[in-house]
């Protein structure tokens, strides 16, 4: 059974690639009316896919899934509509090929530009989160990519009937048929077997909890585009600002369903006042928070927090618990967050300038916020920048993950037919 499912994993990773060969004739304006079709099938099997979901639903109860990939796994018509709006947007982005980028620098003396283009294959490896499997397709098909979908079991069904819309639709497009594939977990087809195929397989993305990226990270021959959510932290200097602290916080819980730059930690300057600290507190309580301490904090205010374990400090807790430390200064704050946090969106509230700007240019993380609420938007009403996530890795596309992370670029040197003998 192990062999079979291996083989034919094997056999749909050539099949991605034949269909992306296949695609490099493919004219942008076609791309774009493909992923608008993708749209239009959605809308019209709404209620299949609703249908779906709800079976899904049922059955992870039953099985006590935990209520956080419930909640993940939950799809509202309002979730669909929004993905379906996000197709229809990237339809009408320019085709991102059609730019012509200036060479950072000279390679020779003749004349030199860059071109993005396609990268190839990619592996969605993700949990729960079903809309994910239509936005990653509408980045992908865009951006002339194949795209291999590989959900997890908890939302089979509904990932089930979302591929089978999405192929139809780009069958209809007369795309390539393997330009979009689909392994269900629960046929056999293992997530090493997947990500191991590195002769055809361009990039992988994992998305889910921190478990998940760590297996596809670990196991992967191919490269891995790591995405991030949680584990942010607010550093509250001697701002006086309270209202603007409270406000921050409490939206950056606003992203359905998963609250990729929820601020988890929050550093408090040891100067504020107590009762300044408790005002806080009870806000987010009445807000349905849980809120911990450190030791000191929460001997200081017994009344209100328990205590984080020391190993929590550098991990994601994915619910709406925030977790609360004292700090000297700048400085310590920047030293503490470099270490425990994630490293994707991180925040200061401050009155000063110079406070802002060494914590903008100090903290190694992908995204500063400063006075500004981290909350992760996949997609705002009215423009035209679309979201996966967040990269929290250095190097390759970190920040954000947008349509040009589904590019390469390739550099284009045009000569006068002489050559320059040194």
């Amino acid at each position: 059974m192990k062999d079979n499912s291996t083989k034919q994993t094997v056999l749909i990773v050539h099949q991605a690639h034949q269909a992306f060969v296949q695609m490099s004739n493919i004219k942008g304006i076609e791309r774009s009316q493909a992923v608008l079709q993708m749209a239009k099938k959605l809308e019209e099997c709404l209620d299949d896919v609703l249908q779906a979901n709800t079976l899904d639903l049922e059955i992870s109860k039953e099985m006590s899934v935990p209520d956080l990939i419930l909640e993940w796994l939950k799809l509202t018509p309002q979730r669909v509509k929004t993905s379906i709006e996000i197709l229809k947007t990237l339809s009408k982005l320019p085709d991102p090929f059609q730019k012509v980028i200036n060479s950072p620098y000279q390679v020779t003396y003749c004349q030199n530009y860059s071109q993005l283009m396609p990268l190839g294959v990619i592996a969605l490896v993700y949990e729960a989160l079903p809309e994910l499997a239509i936005i990653t397709a509408g980045l992908a098909i865009k951006t002339g990519n194949s795209l291999i979908l590989r959900g997890s079991s908890e939302a089979s069904n509904t990932n089930t009937i979302i591929t089978q819309v999405l192929q139809v639709a780009l069958e209809d497009a007369n795309f390539p048929s393997g330009c979009l594939q689909f392994l269900p977990s629960e046929e056999g087809y293992s997530i090493e077997d997947l990500v191991t195929q590195d002769q055809y397989l361009n990039l992988i993305i994992p998305y889910g909890r921190p478990s998940l990226i760590q297996k596809v990270t670990q196991l992967a021959t191919a490269p891995v585009l790591k995405s991030a959510m949680g584990n942010c932290y607010l550093y509250w200097s001697l701002s006086n600002d309270l209202d603007l602290v409270r406000n921050i916080i409490v939206d950056s819980y606003g992203t359905i369903p998963d609250r990729v730059n929820a601020i988890e930690k929050v550093l408090i300057n040891n100067q504020h006042k107590s009762n300044s600290i408790i005002r806080l507190f009870n806000h987010l309580k009445e807000q349905k928070f849980n809120i911990m301490g450190d030791e000191s904090l929460v001997a200081d205010f017994p009344e209100y927090l328990t205590p984080l374990k020391e190993n929590q400090w550098n991990q994601p807790l994915l619910n709406n618990t925030i977790a609360f430390r004292t700090v000297e200064n700048l400085d310590s704050a920047i030293a503490w967050i470099n270490e425990y946090s994630s490293g994707h969106a991180n925040c200061i509230i401050t009155d000063s300038y110079q406070e802002g700007r060494i914590f903008a240019m100090e903290i190694d993380s992908a995204l500063v916020y400063i006075n500004s609420s981290p909350r992760f938007y996949r997609y705002l009403p009215g423009s035209n920048s679309v979201f996966l996530g967040i990269s929290n890795q250095k190097g390759h596309r970190r920040g954000l993950i947008s349509l040009e992370t589904f590019t390469t670029l390739k550099q284009i040197v045009i000569g006068d037919g002489e050559t320059t003998n040194n």
